[in-house]
């Protein structure tokens, strides 16, 4: 509406005199002009010099005013202002149309229509007034793309079925293919999505040095309330067997605040959890935190979905499918301690059970002297703790007792130090008289893996008492959470005190405390559970020595399971997500049919260096069969990649097998991928108008709606690029001056009168 008012008053519309530059087209001097002005200026004011009528001061020099104005209106006017522009050379220049075909054009607006009701009523209908205006002017080439794109000689194929969207890919292959050619812009009819994972500004630049603008239309509503959709779900790729999981569901609403709503998971079609969140305000996330209790050993195509709800227009964003590999294997966890304690009985007490777990334990008895524990043969750690990265990265997990520092040789600290950061295991140390500071390990190689800051050893003479009370991060943390856990507490201040003799206090950047504690004096706040990412492992930090007192104290019930659950929770944490010496990852563990994914292959030796010189191989095994994918070396990666495209739906095995250079085996791994028809096109699925809009402004283009479109050939025709001619096109004619004119001349007019001048 406003742009209309703007091209009625002033000839053309704003994006014209954008484009142009003003100029004064007069045969005459300016320097005439500009005398004329003030002889008509001076005889203006000298003309209300004297008093007359009802008129004071202050009229007669308004009156002046007026009439100055208007006059120097007129020699504007004879000045013969212009727009001068650049402009394509009619018939002489190409455009490129690209037509959004995804699945996202099907969503509904608020009139029920369409998204592609625009495309279908503007662009692709017989006889179309704007193509044949842009017919007219230029030669269409038209484009339909999702995840790729390609020419549409026939609008009648367009099909609205595209799994993916990728501006930017679409404008490139369009810019390629009109290569060559005169090309004064290209037309974008889009919504704006872009999930394919790269990101359209990546084009900007090739486009801005070639002169190309691009023209964006904007296709739906901005906004798709009321809707709710999944956001995301934090779940692993697998898990050990027998294992509860708390997985993090981030819901994502818009005008639904303040509304409960459930959270299904399914595996397989049977329902197997179900939590419920309240949502929060306008496209706020709300993070439900759902539990999931062991489930059989295996691969679970598990779905975590919001039904429905009332009035949504997008339903097929209120789910997400997920993978999980429940393996059941034994993870080997080596536990060194340096002096009897009740804390190693009590600990292979928790953890009997759990035939997925396997705590070998050495405990040293005297000097050289050791006591071994649940080792697989009499050679295992025969000559006490590991001397070489192959016997120590054998194991998954390593929890070290109250040992000091100097029992380890220089090379045995760096080899834990690598442990963690290099060969991904866990690290767990343990409260007592030579650990952490009062073990000398503050400035070893060992205290860099540690999620807290180690001070020097300071004369201890009391050990402190400790009340325990968990984090906010540690009531919801697998490790910590008491809820489902077979304990009769609420809270973990209801449980026992606990004696440290480690005055551990500051947590590393990065790190997360779990659990706390205080001897009740102000301002005395111990740390009792710490975690922390280090390289491809992770580093705990549990400075108390007597965790069996939530075993054996009075006040614990017979039946209560607290510390045999807090073990089990934590030693799976621990070795959690710890690499195989072969891994297979996919860039997806979703795809659809003939879509490729990238199959990323890590080699490591047994100190964990990277191998180079491998046989890699993938055997991918669907529902109809299968076949076999060489793997080469990426040096960008560091790894050996490949691109899969499975034909066909359902659940694909892909098992890696790797050689050396000789032949011989030196490990193996499998993934799983799942293929089936991607939702992705409806989440986040109000339209993208601010990415739309920075595409065109940066290239020099301009974004539309449905009501300026009509506007799109003449803009095409003085931004776009191709061949150009100069024109200057005149505006002393423009109907602002004249109506400005004559509203000068009426105000003059009605003040004399009415001052009684005429």
């Amino acid at each position: 509406m406003m742009e209309s008012v703007f091209e009625f008053l002033f000839k053309y519309r704003p994006f014209v005199f954008q484009e142009g530059e003003l100029t004064l087209a007069t045969p005459w001097p300016l320097v005439l002009l500009l005398v004329m002005g003030v002889v008509v200026a001076v005889a203006a004011f000298m003309s209300y010099r004297s008093p007359r009528g009802d008129a004071g001061p202050r009229t007669r020099t308004a009156l002046s005013g007026l009439r100055v104005v208007a006059l120097s209106l007129v020699l504007l006017a004879l000045a013969q202002p212009a727009l001068v522009l650049t402009s394509t050379v009619p018939e002489q220049n190409f455009v490129g149309v690209l037509l959004d075909d995804s699945k996202s054009m099907r969503i509904p607006g608020a009139d029920g229509a369409p998204r592609h009701e625009l495309v279908d009523s503007v662009f692709a209908i017989p006889g179309s007034p704007l193509m044949q205006r842009l017919e007219e002017r230029f030669a269409v080439r038209t484009f339909r793309f999702s995840d790729i794109a390609e020419r549409l000689d026939d609008l009648s194929e367009l099909t609205y079925d595209g799994s993916g969207t990728d501006v930017g890919a679409a404008l490139l292959a369009a810019q390629e293919q009109l290569t060559g050619v005169p090309l004064a812009g290209l037309v974008v009819v889009s919504d704006g999505a872009t999930n394919t994972g790269s990101d359209f500004s990546q084009v900007l630049l090739p486009l801005q040095s070639a002169g190309v603008p691009v023209f964006t239309v904007g296709a739906g509503d901005a906004g798709s309330a009321p809707d709710v959709q999944i956001e995301r779900v934090e779940l692993p790729a697998s898990v050990l067997a027998g294992s509860s999981m708390l997985v993090n569901v981030v819901v994502k609403a818009s005008g639904m605040r303040g509304r409960t709503v459930p959270i299904q998971v399914l595996d397989g079609g049977s329902m197997v959890a179900t939590e419920s969140a309240e949502l929060r305000g306008e496209d706020e996330t709300t993070v439900a935190l759902v539990r999931l209790e062991a489930l059989a050993s295996g691969v679970h195509e598990l779905e975590f979905r919001v039904p429905p709800q009332d009035g949504e227009r997008v339903a097929e964003n209120n789910s997400r499918a997920m993978l999980l590999e429940v393996e059941d294997r034994t993870e080997k966890i080596l536990y060194f301690e340096g002096e009897p304690r009740f804390e190693v009985k009590f600990l292979r007490r928790a953890v009997r059970d759990d035939d997925n777990i396997q705590v070998v334990v050495l405990q040293r008895t005297a000097e050289n002297k050791y006591l071994r524990l649940d080792v697989d043969d009499s050679e295992q750690l025969a000559g006490g703790f590991p001397k070489t990265r192959k016997e120590l990265f054998a194991y998954r997990g390593l929890i070290i007792g109250s040992v000091e520092a100097s029992y380890f040789t220089h090379d045995q600290l760096e080899m834990i130090a690598d442990f963690v950061r290099r060969r991904g295991g866990g690290l767990l140390m343990l409260g007592g008289t030579d650990s952490f500071g009062e073990g000398g390990y503050a400035g070893t190689p060992v205290a860099d893996a540690l999620p807290v800051v180690l001070e020097a050893a300071q004369p201890r003479e009391d050990a402190d008492t400790l009340r325990i009370t968990a984090t906010r991060p540690g009531r919801s943390h697998p490790v910590t959470r008491l809820q489902g856990s077979q304990s009769t507490f609420s809270t973990w201040s209801d449980l026992p005190a606990l004696i440290t003799v480690n005055d551990v206090r500051s947590l590393k950047p990065g790190a997360t405390a779990l659990l706390r504690g205080s001897t009740g004096a102000e301002g005395d706040d111990r740390i009792v559970l710490a975690t922390q990412r280090y390289g491809r492992g992770t580093g705990m930090a549990l400075p108390v020595h007597d965790t069996w007192t939530w075993q054996m104290s009075a006040d614990i019930p017979l039946e209560d399971m607290t510390h045999e659950r807090f073990w089990r929770q934590l030693l799976r944490w621990l070795v959690d997500g710890v690499p195989e010496p072969v891994t297979a990852t996919l860039s997806a563990p979703e795809t659809d049919a003939e879509t490729p994914v990238e199959l990323r292959v890590e080699v490591m030796d047994e100190a964990y260096l990277g191998v180079e010189n491998a046989q890699v191989s993938a055997a991918v095994s669907g529902p109809a069969g299968g076949g076999s994918i060489p793997l080469r070396w990426n040096a960008e990666e560091s790894a050996y990649t490949a691109s899969i495209s499975p034909s066909e739906p359902g659940l694909h095995a892909i098992e890696v097998g790797v050689n050396s250079v000789d032949g011989s085996p030196i490990g193996s791994a499998q993934t799983h991928l799942r293929v089936a028809d991607s939702n992705r096109e409806f989440f986040d699925a109000g339209m993208n108008t601010s990415a739309l809009q920075r595409l065109a402004e940066e290239t020099g283009g301009r974004f539309y709606d449905r009501g300026n479109l009509d506007g799109l050939p003449e803009d095409i025709q003085v931004a776009g690029g191709g061949i150009t001619v100069t024109e200057s096109r005149d505006l002393w004619d423009a109907p602002v001056l004249f109506l400005v004119l004559v509203g000068l001349v009426a105000t003059e007019w009605v003040v004399r009168r009415r001052k009684e001048l005429v």
